[in-house]
């Protein structure tokens, strides 16, 4: 199911309230790949429900530079909502999860493992962004390992000089 801000609030005050334990993650995901299922897949066990935060189209270019996204927004959320361990997906605006973490006050934030919890400068490419409100409402940041040798990077380059 893909959900906006408002939706994915009462969506997740449904779901606290029948004693469900929430999960979030986010990413870009733009060519969809097994390193993205496996740690997709992963991330669920640690609860109930995976809710996965999706940068916008406008986020990712920010982010990643004018050639990407390669697939669109609306493409990507359809993707990961098809996938059996991902409950709820919602596209954000900001370059970061932040308002969006705020919102659901996950009781589990899950980063893969190219990330470190144990970085608190905000401005190091390993830091969690949203990793304190997370701690500071109880819940716990969990790091998944991720699949080797699969990147969206490595497709974009293999496919670049395939061409």
């Amino acid at each position: 199911m893909i959900a906006d801000l408002n939706k994915i609030s009462k969506i997740v005050f449904e779901l606290r309230s029948a004693g469900n334990k929430i999960v979030f993650t986010n990413g870009v995901f733009d060519i969809l790949h097994r390193g993205h299922v496996d740690y997709l897949k992963e991330a669920a066990t640690f609860g109930d429900v995976l809710i996965v935060g999706v940068n916008s189209d406008n986020s990712v270019k920010r982010l990643k530079g004018d050639d990407r996204p390669i697939n669109s927004e609306v493409d990507r959320a359809f993707l990961l909502s098809e996938l059996r361990s991902v409950v709820h997906v919602i596209i954000f605006e900001d370059d970061t999860p932040i308002e969006l973490i705020k919102s659901i006050k996950p009781d589990i934030l899950v980063k893969g493992g190219d990330y470190d919890p144990c970085v608190t400068d905000i401005t190091d490419a390993k830091y969690i962004m949203g990793s304190d409100v997370v701690t500071e409402n109880g819940g716990e940041v969990k790091i998944v390992n991720l699949t080797p040798e699969r990147s969206t990077t490595k497709i974009i380059n293999k496919m670049r000089s395939n061409t």
